[in-house]
C-alpha cells in the first residue's frame, strides 16, 4: 500500500479528470447544465467523503487493520470513480 500522500493525491486527480470530463461534454455535446452540475457535485461529495475516510482510519493502533482499511478505501474509490466515468462517457456517447 503506498502512503496516504499518494492515496490523496490519486483522489484528487480522478476528482479533477472527473469534472474535466464534465466540462468537456458540457462544450463539445452541449449537454445541459443542470447534468454538468450533477456530475461535479456528485464527484466532488465522492471526493470529500473519500478525503474524510482516509484521514480518519479505523483501528489506529493495529498495522494490519490500517492495511485492509486503506485496501477497501481504494477499492471504492476505484469503483466508483469507474461507476462516474461510465457515466460521464455515457453522456458523450449519447450526444454524439
Amino acid at each position: 500500500m503506498a502512503n496516504v500522500r499518494t492515496l490523496k493525491k490519486d483522489i484528487n486527480f480522478l476528482t479533477s479528470e472527473l469534472v474535466t470530463q464534465a466540462y468537456m461534454n458540457q462544450i463539445f455535446f452541449k449537454t445541459s447544465d443542470e447534468e454538468l452540475v450533477n456530475q461535479i457535485t456528485e464527484a466532488l461529495e465522492f471526493r470529500n467523503d473519500l478525503i474524510a475516510k482516509v484521514n480518519h482510519p479505523d483501528g489506529k493502533d493495529n498495522p494490519k487493520l490500517i492495511k485492509s482499511y486503506f485496501s477497501k478505501v481504494r477499492k471504492e474509490m476505484v469503483e466508483k470513480f469507474g461507476k462516474l466515468f461510465d457515466v460521464a462517457n455515457k453522456e458523450s456517447v449519447k450526444e454524439a
